[in-house]
């Protein structure tokens, strides 16, 4: 299937595609060095939890302390001057911009999202954070920004256009994701190798160790139109999901601020002007940014 057909395809099935670490003016911040990973995602609160800051607290020291991506572009990455850039660094710039303060970036990978919130780390996640239920048994979500399947996507000369041809394959996944916990539940003879790094998991679909990777379909169709020679097969796996902020448990005085602040950008249809500065640039008028972009927590 040429990836211009599964493009529109996949436009009028799932979320829009997105991608490409691109030049995002305005949604700047100091790169901080990668967190170091220090757990899995399933790990739940212990005696190691982190007392939270509450919202005054933050307000009063004049700084958030906000979890992206440093390698997953379009949602969070570092660009070459090492200034986080991408759709989740957008609206983390201006939660700080309305909340009267500086913001300070943490790297964070998939599997230590929820550690980075239980052990007090950072106060928000914004790294392309899919609700699950799992997951909210141990954090607490806000409402949804954006709308997300799975995709998978493969070398031309060995696509992999249906999920009963991963049985018994490599299929490259990132540890801490819903692609790694969709596959282990519902296909246990795909034979997955897992990944710590975005950056790790593309460099081995690159040199051919697995043979195929899957992870949310937004990014790997993007990624296949800007690396010739792979496509997306399945465009659309799994069920529809919601990406989200998250904050540790019980802090509501930040969570209900953040709902809030998502309910009021609503008005001037903020999540839309973020895909247009983060995203529109790639895809250009063939994309729909409705099929990805969430106003105001209401998914449509």
């Amino acid at each position: 299937m040429k990836r211009k057909n599964l493009l529109r395809k996949f436009i009028s099935v799932s979320a829009a595609a997105l991608m490409l670490a691109g030049v995002l003016a305005g949604c700047g911040g100091e790169a901080a060095e990668p967190a170091e990973e220090i757990g899995t995602e399933e790990t739940t609160q212990t005696e190691t939890t982190g007392s939270f800051r509450t919202l005054d607290e933050i307000k009063e020291s004049g700084k958030i302390v906000i979890g992206v991506f440093s390698d997953k572009a379009p949602f969070g990455y570092v660009d070459e001057s090492g200034e986080y850039q991408g759709y989740d660094v957008y609206f983390a710039e201006r939660i700080a911009q309305d909340l009267g303060v500086e913001v300070e970036y943490v790297s964070t990978d998939p599997a230590s999202r929820v550690e980075y919130l239980t052990t007090g780390k950072v106060d928000i996640i914004l790294a392309n954070f899919t609700v699950t239920e799992e997951r909210a048994q141990q954090v607490d979500f806000a409402l949804p920004y954006m709308k997300v399947m799975l995709g998978v996507v493969s070398p031309d000369g060995a696509l992999i256009s249906d999920v009963e041809e991963l049985n018994g394959k490599d299929l490259i996944v990132v540890k801490g994701t819903t692609a790694e916990t969709y596959f282990e539940k519902n296909y246990p003879d795909v034979t997955l190798q897992k990944y710590d790094e975005y950056a790790d998991a593309y460099n081995a679909l690159l040199d051919g160790r697995g043979d195929a990777f899957s992870t949310d379909n937004t990014e790997v169709l993007a990624w296949a139109l800007s690396n010739p020679g792979f496509t997306v097969g399945i465009d659309a796996l799994g069920n529809a999901d919601t990406i989200a902020p998250a904050v540790q448990k019980g802090n509501t005085t930040l969570l209900d601020w953040i709902n809030s602040e998502i309910e009021a950008l609503a008005g001037e249809n903020f999540f839309h002007a973020d895909y247009e500065a983060t995203l529109a640039p790639v895809y250009g008028e063939a994309a729909d940014p409705d099929a990805l972009v969430v106003e105001g927590g209401v998914v449509e």
